[in-house]
């Protein structure tokens, strides 16, 4: 079994859903061997690349699915551990890999659409069989027979080829970190915390779901909606429509900045959805993030570490939590002092505007919009329409990749989607070689959490014969009926930016599943996607694809030109935003195991104003309530790998400009030093192959605007 997705499987980014947890009822017009012969899981998928058959998935088969998968893994681990043969790599290693075919399939389905179509059948099953799998993940990681034979490869692995050591490698400092060393009785209490975290995880994102589907503003009188245009006002009506609703629905985002912030006109509006979204869940999860950070601590300092910080980025390329701090402290005082720039502008144009009244975080993005409109004579709303979502996919992101490396996506309408929405492509090489299948899942929908992200249906795996299958997921608002998908220069730039996952999964080539893809360390992982956003302001791309959805005519070069002086705007309230929550969850994660915190919006005023970055109108870009990358995932102390991946993206990004930037050869040598590589060799070594040195912050602090 992948390994790296075991550790998903306890542990992911949001697991926001779960299936239902009583047995599937018998069909009396079906035998028992037949209702096991309907379950989609129990064999693999006949489709292209063995993808999923959403159009024959039950949620029924779930657990069923999940209870054979478990007991079929557990049977497989024991005979590895119980081997009476000497431990090679391959009996050993090699048959961990190759196990819980079952318990995969069901996962990476279940884990996916959990967060993609979720409703309460799947939360009750998350709640079921989340703490099942940390106790499964225990019952390997901790068995002590196990572990003597993977220590033995380990030890040996010096004649093994340098991927296979990876490999070894990899398998030992698992073992080691989840506790394989500790005495008995420590074990036992690891095992305890760990079924502990799982469940205030999985409680802290359906806490999530509850408040998306809850906590939002309804407006009844239309005129408090002046600034929005007539379809934003359609679509808030169809949202409230759809709820049960009078008026005009505003849901939330999965960050404290909401969108429409920044157009609409009606202050105490503004100031209520920025509250609402600011406060939310703070009844309900914080309680769940003073637990969750002490029983983390608890466990760091059980394996020998002084804090949860101190364990998670031993594993990174960072190392040290000094490394961490290191790097964002370094950053702070320039962004605080841009923010505090900009702020100055926006309280001037306030006053300009007849207000009397001191800025505050619900009238930054409005007054920020007019500022921009006065500096650089740039209305957003003149964008939109040479941004329509097939144009941008298509004649932008899908023809930046051919001219990078060759690639084309095809249609595939006949393979089923999870959503009527969902597009499916298969993926070639330019000598017509099949690479695997890539789906796009463009719109925000009820259940579906909010954020962009990628993930896979199938991992590549020259183990296994394996070519991957990706999908992409995005939140652009669905435009009423009949209308086109006008898309923001922000959204575009998060397709551009996912899609740098996507190719990082699609052009894997590396033997074993654990090392496969985007199973890097956290502060890797970004690089890729954030090296990919700066394709949508090529020339030769935007060209292409910055063309107006009714006339085909591209975008004025005077418009374009203002959208491209425009691009730093508001650099300091981003960067801000994003340092502020990035040391909050490196605060929270350094405390001791015996701290006794008691007020979390206390601890958050005090850890702001430790790093000098508690600026009012700039929150935090997640209050910790909602910060689900740390609380429901994998995120925890790991959220600074954003920046840290956005000095590797920057500085790579540079040096292609240097060496003719859209072509081929560059595309070739980063698909190769990079992108196919993924964890099978040390990621540093994958820089340096491509750059030729490591990286420096130049090129980061001139690409987020704090260099004039």
């Amino acid at each position: 079994m992948r390994f790296s997705l075991l550790a998903a499987m306890i542990s992911t980014i949001v697991l926001t859903t779960g299936c239902e947890s009583e047995q599937p009822q018998p069909d009396e017009s079906k035998t028992a061997m037949q209702q096991s012969a309907d379950n989609i899981f129990f064999h693999e998928s006949p489709l292209s690349y063995h993808a999923p058959e959403f159009d024959k998935l039950k949620v029924s088969d779930y657990e069923p699915a999940f209870a054979k998968g478990l007991k079929e893994h557990s049977a497989e681990i024991l005979q590895i551990a119980n081997n009476p043969e000497k431990p090679t790599f391959d009996n050993t290693i090699v048959a961990m890999e190759k196990s819980g075919a079952l318990l995969s399939r069901v996962y990476t389905v279940f884990g996916s659409l959990s967060g993609l179509v979720s409703n309460d059948e799947y939360r009750r099953i998350e709640s079921d069989f989340s703490p099942k799998l940390a106790e499964h993940s225990d019952s390997i990681f901790l068995n002590p027979q196990l572990f003597k034979r993977v220590v033995a490869v380990y030890e040996s692995r010096d004649s093994l080829n340098a991927e296979d050591q990876r490999l070894a490698e990899y398998y030992y400092k698992r073992f080691v970190r989840e506790g394989a060393k500790l005495s008995p009785s420590a074990k036992a209490r690891v095992m305890e915390i760990n079924t502990e975290i799982s469940t205030l995880q999985t409680d802290f994102s359906q806490n999530i779901l509850k408040s998306l589907e809850k906590d939002v503003v309804l407006v009844k009188d239309k005129a408090e909606l002046a600034g929005l245009s007539e379809s934003q006002i359609e679509s808030l009506a169809a949202a409230a429509k759809k709820s049960g609703n009078e008026g005009y629905q505003i849901t939330l985002v999965n960050t404290t900045r909401h969108p429409l912030l920044g157009s609409l006109e009606n202050r105490e509006l503004r100031k209520k959805l920025w509250e609402t979204s600011a406060y939310r869940a703070m009844d309900t999860n914080g309680p769940i993030v003073l637990k969750l950070t002490k029983l983390r601590a608890e466990k760091a300092k059980l394996l020998g570490f002084d804090t949860w910080a101190a364990y998670v980025v031993d594993n990174q390329m960072a190392k040290t939590p000094a490394a961490v701090f290191g790097i964002l402290d370094g950053l702070a005082p320039k962004a605080v002092a841009r923010a505090k720039e900009e702020a100055a502008d926006i309280q001037a144009e306030i006053k300009q505007s007849g207000g009397d009244f001191t800025l505050q975080p619900w009238d930054w993005l409005f007054y920020a919009e007019k500022v921009r409109q006065a500096k650089y004579d740039l209305d957003e709303s003149l964008l939109k329409p040479y941004f329509e979502f097939n144009t941008v996919l298509n004649d932008g992101l899908f023809f930046a990749m051919n001219k990078l490396y060759g690639i084309t996506l095809k249609p595939r309408k006949d393979l089923p989607v999870w959503d009527e929405n969902v597009l499916a492509y298969e993926v070639y090489n330019e000598d017509g070689s099949t690479i695997g299948l890539f789906y796009i899942d463009p719109y925000a929908r009820d259940g579906k959490r909010g954020g962009a992200w990628m993930s896979n249906w199938v991992e590549q795996s020259g183990l296994l014969g394996d070519k991957p299958v990706i999908y992409n997921a995005l939140n652009i608002p669905k435009p009423a009926e009949g209308q086109p998908t006008l898309m923001t220069f922000d959204e575009v730039e998060t397709m551009f930016h996912e899609f740098g996952h996507a190719i990082h999964g699609l052009f894997s080539d590396v033997k074993y599943p654990s090392l496969a893809g985007t199973s890097t360390a956290r502060d890797f992982v970004e690089f890729p996607s954030q090296a990919n956003e700066d394709w949508d302001i090529d020339p030769a791309v935007l060209k292409n694809y910055a063309k107006h959805y009714e006339t085909s005519e591209p975008i004025p070069q005077e418009l374009l030109d203002k959208m491209l002086k425009a691009h730093k705007f508001n650099s300091g309230f981003n960067t801000v935003e994003y340092l502020a929550a990035a040391l909050l969850d490196m605060e929270w994660h350094t405390i001791s195991a015996d701290s006794d915190i008691t007020d979390v919006a206390a601890f958050e005023k005090k850890a702001l104003a430790k790093h000098k970055i508690d600026f009012a109108p700039v929150p935090p870009r997640y209050k910790s309530a909602y910060f689900s990358h740390i609380f429901a995932g994998g995120y925890s102390a790991g959220y600074y790998a954003y920046l840290w991946t956005e000095v590797l993206a920057a500085d790579a990004f540079a040096y292609t400009q240097t060496l003719g930037g859209l072509t081929r050869e560059n595309g070739d040598k980063y698909r190769d030093a990079v992108l196919s590589r993924g964890n099978s060799r040390d990621l540093m070594e994958s820089y340096v192959d491509f750059r030729g040195q490591e990286p420096s912050i130049d090129a980061l602090l001139e690409r987020r605007g704090l260099v004039k």
